[in-house]
């Protein structure tokens, strides 16, 4: 019997080149080990103020549901030393009643709960595919090297901490860095140096789009509704419009 290779040569062996995103380590994410920072004695109190907003949002809710405050708690934690400890997990389990593990789900689940602190200004680089096809990359080297800090670690000062995350709501207006609460907008390599060179003076940056246009309007002029918008009745057939 004649071999099928005679008419059936063996085909040469395609390499397919394969493309990877850089590895992040996410055992932060979900995992808990005790530290000397960060565990079940680390020193952690509501303020007077904080414990009062604690307590109105509880009154919003019927009795048995303060588990509903819980992600407001957790963000006024955050708000008052910069990041959530377990300990602070523990006080706000037992000032709403409810139990540890519920908390644990929660600052877990949430990838803006911080549970590492990540210094006195955290500093956010969004990689999404806007801001990916806007030059993400280029302002990520930028700020690292603007604040001298890697991706997941401080700054040697423990002033700022850097991080990759991912849609920040604002992608007409790409690449988007943020510094905790406050968004700047359409950067470019110059002003990621002019705004962490602000914030280490002590100054507050200017926020949102940093290239002149006012929020996310075109930054060529307005290309629609150049003209008043035409009167009632505009495109009507003549045997349509009501005679009186």
């Amino acid at each position: 019997m004649m071999s099928s290779r005679k008419f059936f040569p063996k085909a040469p062996l395609l390499f397919k080149s394969l493309s990877t995103s850089m590895r992040l380590s996410a055992e932060d994410l979900f995992v808990h080990r005790d530290t000397s920072e960060n565990n079940a004695l680390t020193p952690f109190e509501f303020t007077e103020p904080n414990m009062a907003r604690i307590a109105a949002l509880v009154q919003n809710y019927p009795s048995g549901a303060q588990r509903s405050v819980l992600g407001a708690a957790l963000d006024i934690v955050q708000r008052q030393i910069g990041w959530i400890p377990i300990s602070a997990m523990h006080k706000v389990a037992e000032i709403l009643s409810v139990p540890r593990v519920r908390v644990y789900e929660w600052a877990t689940f949430y990838t803006m709960c911080k549970r590492r602190y990540r210094g006195k200004y955290h500093v956010k680089v969004c990689s999404t595919t806007p801001c990916m096809l806007r030059g993400a990359e280029i302002i990520l080297r930028a700020t690292e090297e603007a604040t001298c800090c890697t991706v997941g670690g401080l700054s040697p000062d423990k002033i700022f901490g850097v991080d990759i995350v991912e849609c920040q709501g604002a992608c007409v207006n790409a690449p988007v860095l943020v510094v905790d609460d406050d968004y700047y907008e359409d950067v470019n390599v110059c002003d990621v140096y002019n705004i962490i060179k602000a914030i280490k003076c002590g100054k507050i940056p200017q926020t949102g789009p940093q290239n002149g246009r006012y929020a996310s309007e075109p930054i060529c002029g307005f290309t629609t509704l150049l003209e008043p918008p035409p009167p009632p009745g505009f495109g009507i057939q003549a045997a349509l419009v009501s005679k009186k």
